[in-house]
């Protein structure tokens, strides 16, 4: 703390006086004599301080407030009779939407009813939740689309550590639940806003550290059939079912509910190193890897063009024991965080101010403290696109680690040639799969997640394509893979490159629904007429 006495001299152009300063809570006398001039200059000193310091804030503010204003409410609704999925992108017209009934006594005889009446009028049956796929997974022109979100029950079995959750429940209320009795999911993605039943039959993957897709804490599940016969399928029993319809988007039958492994809710502590990009593989293994503590990991890496990949962020949390659990709340600063993100989107400017934010700002908002299920409880509608003239699409490529460098690099060239309006890429590790059948994860993985804004036009469509496709050579060339439920741009020849084994898995797929009534756009595109 610092104050002053003084006083101007009347026959002289000096002023002085006494500051008193605070040093340890000691005040402390120095007596000073200043002329007038001199105290005009840092008048004039410190006024330019203020104004430089109120135009440093001007900018992101009206970058901010402009962003704000033209977000619009929500998404654009669609004509009945239709659907679409995440891309906003596939709208396409069925027969039918049916809801699984939730106040019937025996529902799943009238699900395998459904399915009688589905055959019979020659319709085929798509399975959807959330429908936060992007390559039409949940559609079928024409076809009858089984939405799954009202079959929503679960029950903890806290002896076991198992959870019984029906296929329609969404992660939140998954993690509201767990979080009353302490638990926590093992697996999931890195937001709530997608159904179980989904997440399993893409096989996802999130941050959670060293540890496989979401298939190996998947204890059991039961599928109904395209007959309306319902199996149990686990490692053990129905074992060939268990590895086809996990990951197997929806084409084996209607997966109903599912036991899964959770883990305990603890408290966790961020970490952050923020490293040329040279150096992210060297500090993730001195950082991280190999720490019993840590829980988990994701690095952002800057996507400022004129700094492309230059730099990445490593955020690592790590077990906190010494304290109380935070207990579970919605995620604050929704609206900030949102302009924030936002406003990246079209300017690069945004994207510097979002990468500023990120990596000097980031801890003093949102804190350094967290429960697991806090960490797991953010909603896409905080980040979503609401335009009606644009989207997000999301793509995610798998490379091992010796070819990360490679990679990164392979990336960072395709996007200054095609220059596509980058939103965001971040990484995390993924190790090997040794569940499913049509994996993507057949060796420990680095997964690299992209989110790009595309236009809604026939111009934009194409540049996606071709960009998509100029990304997965990359990925190929470096002995990697792409995930697969996002839009459907891969030649048959490149997904079958990355996927040697889906021709036996569609094979399979005929063996266990002769009549192909389970259907949707990509099995269309990439499991017919494979024999």
């Amino acid at each position: 703390m610092v104050w002053i006495k003084g006083s101007a001299h009347p026959d002289t152009s000096n002023v002085s006086g006494r500051a008193y300063v605070q040093v340890f809570g000691l005040p402390i006398c120095v007596t000073f004599t200043m002329k007038r001039r001199t105290r005009r200059v840092l008048a004039i000193v410190a006024i330019g301080f203020l104004l430089v310091a109120v135009g440093a804030l001007a900018r992101p503010i009206i970058h901010l407030i402009y962003t704000a204003s033209r977000d619009v409410r929500g998404p654009e609704s669609l004509p009945p009779g239709y659907v679409d999925d995440a891309s906003r992108l596939n709208r396409t017209k069925v027969a039918e939407v049916w809801k699984v009934p939730v106040d019937s006594q025996d529902p799943e005889r009238q699900l395998a009813e459904l399915l009688r009446r589905a055959q019979a009028s020659g319709l085929r049956v798509s399975v959807a939740g959330a429908r936060h796929s992007m390559g039409g997974h949940t559609i079928y022109p024409g076809g009858i689309v089984i939405d799954m979100t009202p079959w929503n029950r679960m029950q903890l079995d806290t002896a076991r550590d198992t959870l019984w959750v029906q296929a329609g429940a969404l992660w939140k209320d998954v993690l509201r639940y767990l979080d009353e009795h302490g638990r926590s999911v093992a697996v999931m993605q890195s937001n709530n806003s997608f159904t179980v039943g989904g997440s399993i039959s893409v096989n996802c993957h999130g941050w959670q550290f060293d540890r496989p897709p979401i298939a190996s804490t998947v204890q059991s599940f039961r599928l109904m059939q395209a007959d309306g016969t319902i199996v149990h399928c686990s490692r053990t029993e129905n074992p060939e079912l268990f590895s086809l319809a996990l990951g197997g988007y929806g084409l084996f039958g209607i997966i109903l509910d599912v036991e899964l492994r959770v883990v305990p809710n603890e408290r966790y502590r961020l970490e952050q190193y923020i490293v040329p990009i040279d150096d992210s593989l060297a500090t993730f293994d001195s950082k991280v890897a190999g720490r019993s503590d840590v829980q988990m990991v994701y690095a952002r890496l800057n996507i400022v063009p004129d700094r492309l990949f230059d730099d990445v962020i490593i955020n690592v949390f790590v077990r906190d024991p010494h304290g109380s659990i935070p207990d579970l709340s919605e995620p604050g600063m929704a609206e900030l965080r949102r302009a924030i993100f936002r406003g990246s989107a079209e300017s690069d400017y945004g994207k510097e101010l979002r990468w500023n934010a990120e990596t000097k700002l980031q801890p003093f908002l949102i804190g350094k403290v967290f429960s697991r299920n806090q960490l797991l409880n953010e909603s896409v509608d905080v980040f979503q696109n609401r335009s009606a003239d644009s989207t997000d699409i999301l793509h995610e490529y798998f490379v091992p680690r010796h070819r990360v460098a490679g990679f990164v690099e392979a990336m960072r060239n395709i996007l200054r040639k095609h220059r596509p309006n980058l939103l965001n890429v971040t990484v995390r590790s993924v190790n090997e799969d040794k569940d499913t059948f049509l994996r993507y994860a057949d060796r420990d993985m680095f997964a690299f997640v992209m989110l790009f804004v595309q236009q809604k036009t026939a111009e934009g469509e194409q540049k996606m394509e071709t960009l998509t496709r100029a990304l997965i050579e990359a990925a190929l060339e470096h002995e990697g893979r792409y995930y697969l439920p996002y839009r459907l741009h891969a030649t048959r020849e490149q997904f079958y490159r990355a996927y040697p084994q889906a021709r036996e898995f569609f094979a399979l797929k005929r063996k266990y629904d002769p009549g192909e009534l389970f259907q949707n756009q990509f099995y269309v595109k990439y499991g017919k007429d494979q024999d």
